[in-house]
């Protein structure tokens, strides 16, 4: 029998030892790669099937959406990038943001009487950014991945080429963008045919954008940053009045930052760091809902604590964060269990808090315009993308000859202090425009590590992208499966507007009348939000799941790959 002595410092060794060091999980039996359109699902399955591995399927299914959900992100756009790599068992996070070009302004879109002049930001070329998704992919391959360009990218350029099926999401929102998306010829070539707004159910060919990806494969970052391509993108934006320049083009870099990590009920929460405001956010809401035994409560005072953790998440959004490199962001302290409590104690537990009393910040409904993935593939390589062109169809430009939309993320940017962007967001001096400087996000690809289960997980929906997150991680932490988090309804507080967002059927009517008597102001919304995409690994048992938003189930796809041993 092993003495006391002996076994206390076990124990002790125990304690000490980090959690994935101490484990020995079962490996994934299959791959998962959950995905807002079943063509890019297919094609991220396909690579995996030609020994890439979960990074190389993510390049697949990136550009793929981009083919196939051009509402929602591509080549003019950017993303944000998390990995865990399997072997040394670290998280790795990529920021393929876009950036202000060099000829940008703080008052740019601000008449003379410093107001904004509307719609400045949001469409033609003067809103874009420069483009990171492009230089994103590369990089993953090329430092991450297993297979060539030539593999990962095979898949959306067959599917360009052979052409794919318009679904019933991309055309129904093609009229919100209509009138814009006619007057740009690049934008006409692509979404329109005899007049008309392309329909559901059509097949599309584009043959452009295959030429581009084409170019990444021959030529690599070089491909689009430098050369024909830069070149017919400067000259196209400039002619339609937009400020970009090929030095801004050939400047453009990816940045490997250290992501966030939150421990709350004994789980790890891997998130993104800053220019995203989304890991910080849920760090102090969870730091917040710590303090409380909230998973016992009963659902009218849960739903009350957790908004008031949002509201005050977002107003310190909304003061503090900005692009790291520009503007020195009070990391440590907003993830402070301290600063929590001190957030904690001004939450009344049985009154709303009017954001009107919270300090102020100087002084539009979301849109599923932005997609999420996840992927895990059998070596427990997992990947969470979250990627967008900002609005619907982003800016409305494309240059001819390229085969995509640019985005308009300069609405990201605060135009000026307390002035909200489309999304209803406002800010402050951190996130004022600058030369080269990248916008404050709100993507939050996210991983849960903790027991038995790791899961990647994310979505789109503008300023609702942080909340739905932290709902689904509530989900997750509490048993649930990957679809399960995908499905659950959901409520929203961005601090201004002051009010309770609810899906349809969120809430009970016993639940509204009681929330109300609380102090807090509940409108549901007219339909659902959000595309989340999850995959859920059990370590013990080596099941792994996937889970589509069945919000948009006749479009998304969550699918398992072979079996591990087919893979080996």
């Amino acid at each position: 029998m092993m003495p006391i002595r002996s076994l206390c410092c076990f124990a002790l060794l125990l304690v000490l030892v980090p959690l994935q060091a101490r484990e020995v999980p079962a490996p994934p039996r299959q791959s998962a790669i959950a995905s807002a359109n079943g063509y890019a699902t297919d094609a991220g399955l396909e690579v995996l099937a030609r020994g890439g591995n979960a990074f190389d399927a993510a390049v697949a299914v990136s550009a793929t959406l981009g083919l196939v959900e051009p509402e929602s992100s591509g080549l003019g756009g950017g993303g944000l990038m998390l990995l865990h790599l399997a072997d040394d068992a670290r998280e790795v996070f990529i920021d393929a943001r876009e950036r202000a070009p060099l000829a940008a302004t703080r008052d740019m879109y601000l008449d003379a009487d410093g107001k904004m002049r509307p719609r400045s930001s949001i469409d033609g070329p003067l809103a874009a950014a420069i483009p990171g998704l492009p230089a994103g992919l590369v990089h993953l391959s090329e430092k991450y991945g297993r297979v060539p360009l030539s593999v990962s990218l095979a898949p959306a350029i067959r599917l360009a080429r052979d052409g794919w099926v318009m679904n019933e999401k991309t055309a129904g929102m093609l009229p919100w963008r209509r009138e814009l998306l006619a007057r740009s010829p690049g934008a006409k070539a692509l979404f329109f045919r005899g007049g008309e707004p392309v329909a559901a159910g059509q097949r599309l060919k584009n043959s452009d954008y295959a030429r581009t990806l084409e170019r990444l494969v021959r030529e690599g970052r070089d491909g689009f940053y430098a050369g024909p391509l830069a070149r017919r993108l400067v000259e196209g934006v400039r002619k339609a009045g937009g400020i970009w320049s090929v030095e801004d083009l050939s400047r453009y870099r990816v940045v490997e930052r250290e992501p966030l990590r939150i421990e709350h009920r004994g789980y790890r929460i891997v998130t993104a760091p800053p220019p995203s405001s989304g890991g910080i956010a849920l760090a102090q809401m969870f730091n917040v809902l710590s303090g409380y035994d909230y998973p016992a409560m009963a659902s009218v005072e849960r739903t009350h604590l957790i908004v008031e953790a949002m509201r005050r998440a977002y107003r310190d959004r909304a003061e503090f964060l900005g692009d790291p490199d520009f503007v020195d962001v009070p990391v440590a302290r907003m993830l402070s269990p301290d600063y929590a409590a001190g957030l904690r104690a001004m939450i009344h537990p049985a009154r709303a808090t009017p954001s009107e009393l919270l300090p102020p910040i100087g002084q539009l409904p979301a849109k599923p315009d932005t997609t999420h993935f996840s992927v895990i593939d059998t070596d427990g390589n997992l990947i969470a993308v979250t990627q967008t062109v900002n609005l619907t169809f982003g800016n409305a430009f494309a240059v001819p000859g390229t085969g995509f939309v640019l985005n308009n993320e300069m609405d990201d940017f605060s135009a000026a202090p307390g002035v909200p962007n489309a999304f209803g967001l406002i800010g402050d001096v951190a996130n004022e425009i600058a030369p080269g400087k990248r916008p404050l996000s709100s993507m939050t690809p996210s991983f849960l590590i903790g027991g038995d289960r790791i899961a990647a997980i994310g979505t789109p929906g503008g300023s609702r992208i942080i909340t739905m997150v932290l709902l689904g991680l509530m989900d997750l932490i509490d048993g649930g499966s990957a679809q399960a988090a995908a499905d659950r309804p959901r409520f929203h507080h961005q601090y201004l507007p002051d009010t309770v967002l609810a899906e349809p059927g969120t809430f009970t009517d016993d639940e509204m009348k009681a929330l109300e008597a609380m102090g807090h102001h509940v409108r549901v919304a007219d339909s659902t939000w959000g595309n989340m995409q999850v995959v859920l690994w059990n370590r013990q048992s080596g099941e792994v799941e996937a889970g589509s938003d069945g919000r948009w189930k006749s479009v998304g796809k969550g699918a398992l790959g072979a079996p591990a041993a087919i893979y080996r």
